[in-house]
Parts: structure tokens; sequence; C-alpha cells
């Protein structure tokens, strides 16, 4: 990115924050004196303060109206979200001020904003970037998102209509279970997804510049030395890393499952409930959520057939005559026995295979698994939304 483009947009952002930092401050007000505050209040607002601001008027009015209608936006939303709540906590969920130094540049365009010409983004306000493409755009862009991370490089991502591209039909059902041990264990033994432990490689070296860093840092009300934002950036560029070799992992792992297997019985499972149990920082460096909504994704993009399966007694019941155990398993106890039907096999395994039953899924399409007998008398099973 050129010098000029990099300023330009560091100025609008310094613009659009200082909208909605103001905005903030009208709609709290507002908000302390139960007054309405919608998008036309602030409108007026925005007028009057480029009337009286040559600073304004410099930048485009485009992103400067787009800024207030995202707080209108968010506003809305969280006054929907805090019904309900005690009065000492219903400014929790109102949007906040933008910090200079805190807050990394956002700026969101829509389609009388920008506009591609020779493979350059034009963007409202002169603003000329010349953008490295990722891949092809398959369709014309409602919006394109402008924004720095916390290294200090500049995306721009383009909301597309989303489009489906078929793949070959395989006649095959596969069932997923989430895990710690192994981050998915699947029905078929060659789509089982081990723990990679990315985070656990790069520990030794994150531990080396968080040292670095606290050494460094300055006393309360001094500024860091260069030292200290470099031990930053390095500490930021590892954590960034090992995100994206998570992502790459789940991705590369989504797309061979959904390449080979037309319909997916997934666990629906949420492990925000792990970060308070023993095995939070496995759990974290497994990355269950991000592998999980890559393959939702995939399927989506793919037109595969997709089911969630609710958690609940996954772990109880038997996949070959559906009883359930009457005491839940120890987490120690790693290979399931079956007191009805005498089936034994590993407990993850078990698990896969209820997540076929469970979907309606003919369990034969699936490898090594027979068909299921009937379900037991008396036995409910949580409804299976279906994508």
């Amino acid at each position: 990115m050129s010098s000029t483009a990099r300023a330009g947009l560091l100025s609008e952002w310094a613009r659009c924050r200082w909208i909605w930092n103001e905005c903030c401050a009208r709609s709290k007000k507002a908000y302390a004196e139960e007054e309405k505050c919608g998008a036309a209040r602030l409108d007026k607002m925005l007028t009057e303060a480029s009337t009286a601001n040559a600073w304004l008027r410099e930048g485009s009015s485009v992103q400067q109206q787009q800024v207030i209608r995202d707080f209108a936006k968010s506003r809305a939303k969280a006054l929907k979200d805090i019904k309900g709540r005690l009065p000492q906590q219903r400014r929790a969920g109102m949007p906040k001020c933008k910090k200079k130094h805190a807050a990394d540049p956002t700026l969101n365009y829509t389609q009388s904003g920008f506009r591609l010409k020779d493979g350059r983004l034009h963007l409202a306000g002169g603003i000329v970037l010349s953008v490295v493409w990722s891949r092809e755009l398959p369709k014309p862009p409602s919006s394109v998102l402008v924004c720095r991370e916390s290294l200090g490089h500049w995306y721009a991502s383009f909301v597309v209509a989303t489009t489906t591209e078929e793949l070959p039909a395989t006649g095959r059902d596969i069932g997923i279970d989430w895990g710690v041990k192994e981050t998915a264990t699947t029905t078929s033994d060659i789509h089982d997804l081990p723990h990679a432990q990315h985070g656990r490689n790069a520990a030794q070296r994150l531990a080396c510049y968080q040292r670095r860093t606290a050494r460094r840092k300055p006393k309360r009300g001094q500024a860091g030395s260069k030292g200290y934002k470099e031990a930053k950036r390095q500490t930021a560029k590892l954590h960034k890393k090992v995100a994206r070799q998570r992502q790459d992992t789940g991705r590369k792992w989504a797309k061979r499952v959904v390449r080979d297997h037309d319909r997916l019985a997934v666990e629906d499972f949420r492990p925000k409930f792990l970060a308070k149990s023993t095995m939070a920082g496995k759990a974290a460096d497994a990355a269950i959520g991000v592998t999980k909504q890559a393959l939702i994704h995939m399927a989506r993009k793919h037109g595969r057939e997709l089911h969630l399966v609710h958690p609940a007694h996954t772990t109880m019941d038997c996949a070959q005559c559906g009883a359930r155990t009457k005491h839940a398993l120890p987490l120690l106890e790693r290979t399931y026995a079956c007191t009805a039907c005498g089936a034994v096999s590993p407990r993850d395994k078990n698990s896969a295979r209820v997540m076929l039953v469970r979907a309606g899924l003919n369990p034969a399409g699936a490898d090594r698994v027979r068909a299921a007998g009937p379900p037991v008398h008396g036995q409910r099973e949580p409804g299976i939304p279906s994508l």
C-alpha cells in the first residue's frame, strides 16, 4: 500500500471514529434523559458538525453516513438484548467509544462508496488501493470492509452472494463426534482428525516473547520503548500464526470430509463450557469451534446434507441397540460396553455412530457400522435441526 493511500485511510478513520464517539456521547445523554436517539437525530447532528468543522467536510460524506447507520443498528440490537437486565447492567451492552490507540481502523463501504476498476479498489473520497487478490470474485460485491489488523496489515473483505459448487455424489454417510484427545472422531478411520497441538508447539517461543514484553513494560504514564513495541509485535505475530494454522487444518479436513461424503451427522457441540474445566488449555488448542464452523461452511458451499445432532447422552447410548447406560461414563473410561447387547467399541467411535442413528441416516453407509435396531421403549431423542 502506498503512503498516500495509507494516509488517506487513516484520515478517513479519524473522522469516522470522531463521529462514532459523538454518537456514543449523544446516545448516552439521551438514554439518561429517557429520550429517543434515532438515526434521523444523529443525521442532524452530523449535518451540524460538518457545517461547523471544515475538517469533517474534507472527508467522504458517504462513509460518514454509513457510520451513522452502523451505530444505529448496533444500538438497536443492544436495546433489544438488554430487556430483562437490571438497571445497572443495561449500559454494558451499549456501543462503546473507540479509543485512538486501542481500536484498529475499520471502514465499511456499501455499493455507492466503492468501485473496482482495472484490478484496483477506488473508495469514496478519492482513495485508490492496489489490491493483492487472493482469488477471483465469483459475483459483483455488494460491500467491502477495509480494516487493519493488529500486526499493521491492511485487508479488504468483500461481501458476495453465496454460490453452491456441487460435488459428485458418493453415496456415503459419516458421523462426527468432537473431543479433546482427538479433535474429531468419525465413523471412518481415515477421516479422524488428530489433535494438531499448534499452540503447544509454539508455547516455548510464546513464553519467551511474553517474558521479554514483561521485562520491557514501561512505567505507568510513560511511552513504551522500541524494544517493548517489538516484543509485543512478535507476540501478536505468533498468536496470529497459531490461529491461522488452526484455521488451515480445520478447512483442509472439512474439505476432505465433505468431498468424500454426501450426508454428515455432526455433534452440535459447544465447547464454551470447557473453558472452566481442567481441560481448558488443551480444548482451546484443539480449536473445536473453528473446525466445526469450517465444516458447516464447506457443507453449505458444496450442497451436502448436514445434520446438527444434540449432544445430550451421546456417550451413554449404544449405537447398535439404542440402550442407554444408567450412569454417565467417567472420562478415564475410553471403552464403551453395552450391557444390553454386549457390543464393545471405543467410546468416541460409538458416539460417532450414535450421531448417524439420531440423524436418521443409514448407518450401513458408514464404514464398519451395522444397521441399528429399534429404539428402546420410553427413550426420548432430542430434536435434530437440519441445515
